[in-house]
């Protein structure tokens, strides 16, 4: 695939991967991006994942010619990215690596190279010379490991983006960017808005046209759109209205009370959407926990503390570093009802959190002389 005259793409698609970082479900698998570019000096722009090591190798040697590439430009070592770069060095003994001081000191954290005579070491806003395309670097640290960088190419005005602008799914799937998007970088990036933005801030001041992932399709339309939801994702504003309403049920009864919770605020003409987070992916209830501006947390008690999947929940959404969203709280418990106070604790934790000062408690199962209760807990979400 030609990106541009002199720019050719040789990334790999992984339909087989069960779990991407072992922990998140990829149901049309993931892209392993990589790309040349071709000039008096020829660029690589990354590797891939060792686990389509040799594909990518192919790939890479057919789009070559039997040329040699001069450089190996690494934006991020995170090993589905870097995997092959000890593979790459035996291929190609005398390309230059071109990394930044931070890369330069974990690279043999894994792999077995003399690293020091083989790279050459960028700082921001330096630039290397390839012919007609001059690139430049630009340091973005925690987006998301300390040592990412990202490089744009003054010809075609293309931005190499890292993980940046990714998302899960295999480029042969053809499906909708936003809601893989957001679901790649609420739960993969999105505890660094702070350095996303400082990153969007320093891409405001490039003419770009074209955006080159790591993951998933490069982007060449309508960009604003795919920076407006960054900008939206990173600065932790809700992106629709709706209400969430995840819960954690041991017996059921838990997740009945919540379904009707939900049903009462869908009938206030509400956006609302229901997670069973001992069932439904748990990543997709943190991406739409993001998403909308309201939460409702159900859960029962278990052993006098929350319910696992709630807690898995709320962790996440603390690492993620939820805020500005409105919340309510219901708790179960058959003798001793605990989760309302300990999940209190966790939004009290939280930034800009408008949380209901009163937590629905349920014995066992929902009362019907709980009726008001309920209506005061939904007028809160609706109001």
């Amino acid at each position: 695939m030609n990106i541009t005259e002199t720019i050719k793409y040789i990334g790999v698609d992984d339909t087989d991967i069960d779990l991407f970082e072992s922990q998140y479900i990829v149901p049309n698998g993931i892209s392993y991006n990589s790309y040349i570019i071709f000039d008096e000096k020829i660029a690589v722009m990354d590797t891939c994942d060792k686990r389509k090591m040799k594909e990518w190798l192919e790939n890479l040697e057919n789009a070559l010619g039997g040329k040699t590439p001069d450089y190996l430009i690494i934006s991020h070592l995170e090993p589905d990215h870097a995997g092959s770069i000890g593979a790459f060095c035996e291929k190609y003994p005398d390309t230059t690596l071109v990394v930044n001081d931070k890369m330069l000191k974990m690279l043999p954290q894994f792999f077995k190279v003399d690293f020091e005579a083989k790279c050459l070491v960028v700082k921001e806003g330096e630039e290397l010379n390839l012919g007609e395309h001059t690139l430049s670097f630009y340091m973005a640290p925690m987006v998301h490991w300390p040592e990412v960088m990202v490089t744009y190419d003054k010809k075609d005005k293309v931005l190499f983006s890292a993980d940046g602008f990714g998302k899960f799914g295999a480029l042969s799937c053809d499906e909708d960017w936003d809601c893989e998007a957001r679901r790649y970088y609420i739960n993969i990036v999105g505890k660094y808005g702070m350095q996303v933005q400082a990153l969007l801030k320093k891409a405001s001041a490039l003419d770009i046209e074209i955006i080159c992932p790591l993951h998933g399709p490069v982007l060449t339309e309508n960009l604003g759109h795919y920076i407006e939801k960054y900008d939206i994702w990173s600065s932790y504003r809700p992106e629709n209205e709706g209400v969430v309403v995840a819960f954690a049920s041991i017996h059921g009864n838990t997740g009945e009370a919540a379904k009707h919770i939900a049903s009462e605020i869908e009938k206030k003409g509400v956006k609302v959407s229901v997670f069973d987070l001992a069932r439904d992916d748990w990543a997709e209830a943190v991406e739409d926990a993001f998403r909308y501006d309201r939460l409702i947390c159900a859960s029962a008690t278990y052993d006098g503390f929350i319910f696992p999947p709630m807690e898995k929940f709320l962790g996440t959404l603390k690492k993620k570093s939820y805020q500005k969203r409105k919340v309510a709280l219901v708790e179960n418990g058959s003798w001793a009802p605990m989760t309302g106070k300990l999940m209190r604790e966790y939004f009290e934790g939280f930034k800009e959190i408008d949380l209901y000062d009163k937590t629905l408690s349920i014995k066992s199962t929902l009362k019907d002389d709980q009726a008001e209760d309920v209506k005061a807990l939904v007028d809160f979400m609706v109001g």
